[in-house]
């Protein structure tokens, strides 16, 4: 049965276990957007301020420093070591967020892919050709891809500030979009931006990508060996005379992504349960590598890598780059500037325009491609937040301008047009929701009140926390729920939360399990048959149903007879009914006081979120 008694939470959470607490929450919080976004927003600040108060900032920057041995001579300046070496970890992580999207995420379905795609698409075209309209004739018209590209720290940061709560779908589809944008930024870059190309180094480039390819063949798990030759692939490009940032997205798309498998889960816990049978110096680290090995490279690089790039990398290139001289001279040539204006509309005008014309043409065209929390109004939100280009078309700036004046100007519009980038989504964001607010979106409150009368429920019913749980008896909730489930209520007790149970009976194995924990509900023993079923090793089948009656001790030609005449369908269908409309899939659903439970489902948590 669930855990009786009433457990001390003080008691069960030791010293250790706080602390590892603190050190999850300040690792999500490092990994969090919004946070990101301000730590590029004070280095941006910090460049424009020191770039004023004196020469120091340019003297500093363009400072060179590097390699020599004999006759080999490798040097580059701060800036160049920062754009094309440091910012090769932040193309990296464009990278492994680019094959993720493409193996597991919103571009994997063709269905949901079609409106990022094509908005992303209409977000690169209407941009580059208002930036011509604007510019193409003067010096620097080929600086057209400074506008193409969204700042996906930026846009998903300022997203969480100006957004409507009720629209999830919104940071999928912006974070689709910004992918697709990355992707023809990097494209553009290689293909427009590339002067002269040493194609032996690029050959010997290429060997070391099919290297890395092959690692990924033979399984190799550990990022070392993908570390040295990515290295070693790095200095190839540099060499090649392709922008040696490039090395990072291509290396990245190489590396292994793929769901958790449950073998690899399941190895990891034999593997504790002997360290933790004879715990040894040599046991802990088998452990160790167990864990690591059962999550793919892709998912452990992004996590690791994703605080350094939010507060080091991004940050020191906006340092880099993003210092302008503001004197009257540099505002002057700005405002008179067709470069600076082209930047301007191209990311302002170019991006709302472009992404919310081609989403309305795709939803109208394909309705099945519309997602929930995914209208006009909110798309056109999220175009307006894209015009925030900066990183990337930072980037551009320094190799497709190559006067420094010139340069000061464009980074004016690009530093102008994110500020009013930002100000417009906001803008559209407040008016679409005053005259068409969305409704909640389908599963994330709970539909239906606690019935203290017909629910199952375990815990005491004043406890201030009610934990809700939609499942079925299959192996996900079986094997992780509810063994979350139950530390969490171990740890609080009884009089500190409740927990409800609900079905959500899909498949013919949990609609068996459904109605024979009904069966059981009648004659008073659900939570024990709930325990009993989850125990079991066997599939859940009608021999594994009365096995447990008899061990429970239930009245076996009632408990049949029920179960036959399926006496509690209608209570079964009124459960899985809360959940139509709301795209559930097989996994349990948990509400936490009404409110849809989304970090992932393990005791600490659970626990966290009941304290």
């Amino acid at each position: 049965m669930m855990p009786e008694g009433r457990p001390v939470a003080e008691e069960t959470v030791s010293s250790e276990f706080r602390g590892f607490r603190r050190g999850v929450r300040a690792q999500r919080l490092l990994s969090s957007e919004t946070p990101a976004a301000l730590a590029l927003g004070l280095a941006t600040l910090l460049a424009v301020v020191w770039a004023n108060i004196g020469s120091s900032y340019e003297s500093v920057w363009t400072s060179e420093f590097g390699l020599k041995l004999g006759t080999i001579e490798f040097q580059r300046t701060l800036r160049e070591w920062t754009d094309e070496g440091i910012m090769s970890v932040f193309f990296f992580m464009v990278g492994l967020d680019v094959r993720r999207e493409l193996t597991l995420g919103e571009l994997r379905s063709g269905r949901r892919a079609v409106l990022p795609l094509a908005a992303a698409l209409g977000g690169l075209v209407v941009p580059a050709l208002i930036f011509l309209a604007i510019a193409g004739g003067g010096e620097y018209g080929n600086a057209w891809g400074t506008v193409i590209s969204t700042d996906t720290a930026f846009a998903l940061g300022l997203l969480a500030v100006v957004a409507p709560r009720n629209a999830p779908r919104l940071r999928v589809f912006l974070l689709a979009l910004a992918v697709v944008d990355d992707i023809a930024a990097l494209a553009v870059i290689a293909f427009v931006y590339t002067d002269e190309v040493t194609f032996p180094a690029l050959g010997l480039a290429a060997l070391g990508l099919l290297a890395v390819w092959g690692l990924e063949r033979l399984n190799v798990w550990r990022p070392l060996p993908y570390a040295l030759i990515g290295v070693y692939t790095w200095f190839c490009f540099q060499a090649s005379g392709v922008h040696a940032t490039l090395a990072g997205v291509l290396i990245a798309l190489l590396m292994p992504v793929y769901p958790l498998r449950g073998r690899d889960l399941r190895l990891a816990s034999r593997v504790f349960n002997l360290f933790h049978q004879a715990p040894r110096p040599d046991m802990a680290r088998r452990v160790h590598d167990a864990v690591s090995y059962s999550v793919p490279l892709n998912q452990r690089l992004s996590s690791l890598l994703t605080p350094y790039v939010n507060y080091l990398v991004v940050p020191l290139f906006a340092i880099a780059n993003a210092g302008v001289l503001l004197n009257g001279e540099t505002i002057s040539g700005a405002a008179t500037s067709s470069l600076t204006w082209g930047i301007v509309a191209g990311l302002v005008v170019g991006k709302a325009v472009g992404i919310t014309l081609a989403a309305t043409l795709v939803i109208r065209l394909l309705p099945s491609s519309r997602l929930p929390g995914l209208d006009v109004p909110r798309i056109a939100g999220a175009g307006a937040l894209s015009g925030m280009g900066f990183t990337i078309s930072l980037l551009v700036i320094g190799m497709a301008v190559d006067d420094s004046e010139a340069a000061d100007e464009a980074r004016v519009g690009v530093l102008v047009a994110s500020l009013l980038a930002l100000v417009l989504a906001w803008a559209v964001f407040s008016i679409g929701e005053r005259l068409r607010p969305l409704d909640p979106p389908a599963g994330q409150l709970l539909d239906r009140e606690v019935d203290t009368e017909s629910d199952h429920i375990w815990g005491d019913q004043d406890a201030p926390a009610t934990l809700v749980v939609y499942a079925g008896m299959n192996p996900a909730y079986r094997q992780h729920t509810a063994r979350a489930l139950r530390e969490a209520a171990e740890a609080l007790g009884p009089d500190r939360v409740r927990i409800v149970w609900r079905h959500h009976a899909i498949t013919e194995e949990t609609r068996t399990a459904a109605f024979a924990l009904e069966a059981a509900s009648a004659q008073g023993q659900f939570w024990r048959m709930h325990d009993e079923l989850v125990g079991t090793d066997k599939a859940v089948d009608n021999d594994t149903m009365r096995e447990a009656a008899e061990r429970i001790g239930l009245d076996l030609d009632a408990f049949e007879r029920r179960r036959s005449r399926q006496s509690d369908r209608e209570r079964i269908e009124n459960d899985n009914l809360d959940l139509e409309g709301s795209e559930a899939t097989e996994k349990p659903l948990l509400y936490l006081n009404g409110e849809h439970f989304t970090d992932p489902v393990n005791s600490f948590n659970l626990q966290s979120a009941l304290e």
